[in-house]
């Protein structure tokens, strides 16, 4: 018969050593940039979920908050300096660090179209090099931008849109597109500021996506919608590529599974969304007004131009326009 002097320092030893290795799983830190309840982060935290039910035991991701714990255009900075391990953001948002990212705005094709014909990859490339983090997925494509006004909003002769005289919101993902292509005269403020603005008649006009503007009640006063509409979504996860490269290969191989497969649900998910919330839109009066056939051609391709005008200028800055054109026909690859 074993001695239980014996037996208990061999018990205890198993229990040190089982809680070692519970303790050994690999553990994020997440923000995201929109507040939880707008339909962008739900959608990232529902990633997160799957991710921690898929890698149960391997990782943890533990998400902090949004811009209420982190400014939203001080997140991108704080993953490549480690101050986050994760961060769910609009790739515009970081563009003057990763040019690259003009081209997820003005793409014409979406997240798992881009994981296919190598633009994924080239954009990956494009993070690790400038800017030190891990691009591990384009969520949420495939939705585009409108342009909403709480005035109706006015046409030239030709059926062009006349922005002069108009409180325009500014953002940077599309402040080329408002000031070069349109003229526009612009405000810069994040989109949390939005609703203040528009109750005091700051802003009568914002860019803004598909979906989302109820969720942020910004339909009380913005009630009428320019079509066509234009641009892409360009949300993405980014990682610190330290923190990326410490994890585990389970974890990183869960990861990126749990990232592609959330990429072709959000598509549909949110393409479905869209079609329902304009339904809703429309019952509480929201106003199509559509440039004519001729201006409307001009307004998306204006913006796309735009858009890559900038990209070009700054990757010409840092050397890399022989990079340019392989961007372009990644992900716009009808552009001629």
């Amino acid at each position: 018969m074993l001695s239980t002097k014996l037996f208990r320092p061999c018990v205890l030893g198993a229990l040190v050593l089982w809680a070692g290795f519970a303790q050994a799983q690999d553990k994020l830190t997440a923000v995201h940039a929109f507040p939880a309840n707008w339909v962008y982060s739900k959608s990232f935290l529902e990633f997160v979920k799957k991710a921690n039910e898929a890698g149960k035991g391997a990782f943890e991701i533990t998400v902090r908050g949004g811009p209420e714990a982190m400014g939203m255009f001080e997140q991108p900075a704080a993953v490549r300096d480690g101050v986050v391990d994760m961060v769910y953001t609009p790739c515009a948002f970081y563009a003057a660090a990763v040019p690259e990212c003009d081209a997820v705005s003005a793409a014409s094709i979406d997240g798992p179209t881009a994981r296919k014909n190598g633009a994924y990859d080239a954009l990956k490339q494009a993070h690790l090099r400038r800017m030190n983090v891990f691009y591990l997925g384009w969520m949420d494509s495939g939705i585009r931008f409108h342009l909403w006004s709480s005035k109706p909003p006015k046409l030239d002769a030709q059926g062009n849109l006349d922005v002069k005289g108009v409180k325009m919101r500014g953002n940077p993902i599309y402040n080329a597109f408002l000031t070069s292509y349109l003229g526009a005269q612009v405000l810069n403020l994040p989109s949390t500021d939005l609703y203040t603005a528009l109750e005091r008649g700051t802003v009568d006009m914002t860019g803004w996506t598909e979906i989302g503007l109820m969720d942020a009640n910004w339909d009380k006063f913005l009630k009428y919608r320019v079509e066509p509409n234009f641009f892409s979504t360009d949300l993405g996860v980014i990682v610190n590529a330290t923190k990326w490269n410490s994890l585990s290969q389970k974890s990183r191989d869960i990861l990126q599974k749990v990232a592609a497969e959330h990429e072709a649900s959000s598509v549909k998910a949110l393409g479905e969304l869209r079609t329902k919330e304009f339904a809703e839109l429309d019952k509480r009066g929201m106003k199509a007004v559509k440039l004519s056939p001729d201006a409307g051609k001009k307004f998306v391709d204006g913006a796309r131009a735009a858009s890559y005008a900038r990209m070009k200028e700054r990757m010409d800055k840092t050397g890399d326009a022989r990079l340019y054109e392989s961007m372009v026909k990644l992900f716009s690859p009808d552009t001629k």
